[in-house]
């Protein structure tokens, strides 16, 4: 009796050691492409479902519009959601929900200089410029902005959140408008915030981390006498380097400056994750209300991500951090259900709301959805591909242009023409918009040189890309609409 009780504890140990090995190993690799998909799905899903009514107030501890800052964060994941599966009941929720407010800023306001109130307007041009012929979706918010950019006022983002709630929307009007005065505006404020704003302002040069305003700044000190840099507060800052970065252009003064600090925070995230993959509320003080939080999470995730596929942030060094940081939320956090846990209420600290559980609804639970969904996003285009994602449609291709470069496999995705490149080379596809056309060039060494974004609001036959200032050589493009993805080699000569 005694040795057989011996070998079934033996083999009970051996079966635990087998299962932590086997969930070691999955956790130490992405989810599928449709996997991934799946989880950001049932998430949104869970909260498409709680409220159907986009334009509905949202009640907590007083009534706010729904177009407040904490839901026009949760349609910035929303949209990004539906570049890569662009269900038509993603883009008609997003649309009634501007609609319900007429497109205007928080509580209907015609002038505001709160970022908060401006954050909604990120969506309103996203959406127009999926539907370009309704330009009264962003006429409201240029008259808003505009009335601050012929202002000489730029001490307008006390705090860190800020910048992410409002600097997108300059930088997207600008693309939109193609006026430069937007750019200036927007970076004359974010360097008041990063050198004026507290004593000498709200970014540490040496730690290269962010206080949330100028309560937090030097001598402020957490109980162990540590900085206190508050986790979704830098979250926030790298999401808005990430936006902004991804749409003005790649000639832009100021682009350096963004792309800099981007770098080092990056850089600074890496020694401070947790080994559950998660940050700390408290970023350079474990023991400052230490526990799991997924808003901060997620957006280190989205920015992290978002540099791998840009070729701003080294794979090798940074895809370690991203594969951990997805899946203990995707695997930690996210119930069966879509309810997110660990999420960190309202508030401009780390203590604010603690405790953080697993399944504690935080006061607002739509702004780490949107997180959680544009973090998802970026890594989705990192995932691994099992071949399950649903094929492209046969194009239609051009007559008497020659022989285009034609991908099989499932099906055709679309041409390139033509092969070899000089300057540009033209796609050929068919793709019944609205939905998001990526287009990333790739060099031998698997590094993102080019990368180009179309926003098809029908059907278009045909996106332009310009690649005069790579040299010669062989390149892949790497082509992503919605949920599939192709690539094609080219040379360019």
């Amino acid at each position: 009796m005694r040795k057989q009780t011996y070998v079934r504890e033996a083999l009970l140990t051996l079966t635990g050691l087998l299962l932590a090995g086997m969930l070691s190993a999955q956790y130490n690799r992405l989810p599928s492409k449709d996997t991934l998909l799946k989880q950001l799905v049932t998430a949104n899903k869970y909260f498409m479902d709680k409220w159907p009514d986009p334009g509905q107030d949202i009640v907590t501890d007083k009534t706010r519009p729904s177009n407040l800052w904490t839901r026009a964060t949760y349609y910035e994941g929303l949209m990004a959601l539906y570049y890569v599966h662009p269900a038509e009941a993603y883009f008609n929720y997003a649309v009634e929900w501007g609609e319900s407010h007429e497109w205007k800023p928080t509580y209907g306001l015609t002038y505001t200089r709160d970022g908060d109130h401006q954050c909604c307007g990120q969506t309103y041009i996203e959406l127009y410029q999926l539907a370009p012929e309704n330009t009264h979706w962003i006429e409201p918010i240029t008259r808003c902005i505009d009335f601050i950019v012929e202002d000489e006022k730029v001490d307008d983002w006390s705090w860190i959140d800020a910048i992410q709630m409002a600097m997108p929307v300059y930088a997207k009007l600008g693309v939109v408008h193609k006026d430069t005065s937007y750019f200036r505006k927007m970076h004359e404020m974010y360097m008041f915030t990063k050198t004026q704003h507290g004593e000498n302002g709200l970014y540490n040069p040496g730690d290269h981390l962010w206080y949330r305003d100028g309560d937090f700044d030097p001598p402020y000190t957490t109980p162990g006498g540590k900085p206190c840099y508050w986790s979704r507060g830098n979250g926030w800052v790298l999401a808005a380097l990430v936006r902004v970065l991804d749409v003005i252009p790649d000639t832009l003064e100021y682009r350096e400056e963004y792309l800099t600090t981007f770098r080092e925070m990056a850089e600074a995230l890496i020694p401070i994750q947790r080994e559950d993959g998660f940050w700390n509320p408290s970023l350079a003080d474990p023991d400052h209300f230490g526990s799991k939080e997924t808003s901060g999470t997620a957006f280190f995730t989205y920015g992290l991500a978002w540099g791998i596929n840009n070729g701003i942030l080294d794979s090798a060094t940074y895809m370690p951090i991203v594969v951990k940081a997805w899946n203990a939320m995707a695997y930690e956090a996210l119930h069966p259900d879509g309810f997110l846990g660990y999420v960190q209420g309202t508030g401009k600290q780390p203590g604010d709301g603690y405790p953080f559980l697993y399944d504690k609804p935080a006061n607002f639970e739509d702004y780490g959805l949107g997180a959680f969904l544009l973090a998802g996003t970026e890594v989705f285009h990192l995932a691994p591909d099992t071949g399950s994602m649903p094929a492209f449609t046969q194009p239609v291709g051009p007559s008497g242009m020659g022989s285009p470069e034609r991908e099989s496999g499932d099906g055709i995705l679309m041409e390139l023409y033509p092969n070899p490149v000089t300057e540009s080379f033209t796609l050929y596809h068919e793709f019944n918009g609205p939905g998001a056309l990526e287009i990333r060039v790739m060099n031998a060494l698997g590094e993102v040189v080019e990368m180009d974004r179309a926003y098809l609001s029908g059907n278009r036959q045909m996106t332009r890309m310009d690649i005069s200032r790579l040299p010669e050589g062989i390149y892949l493009a790497v082509i992503t609409y919605g949920d599939q993805q192709q690539t094609i080699r080219f040379l360019k000569s």
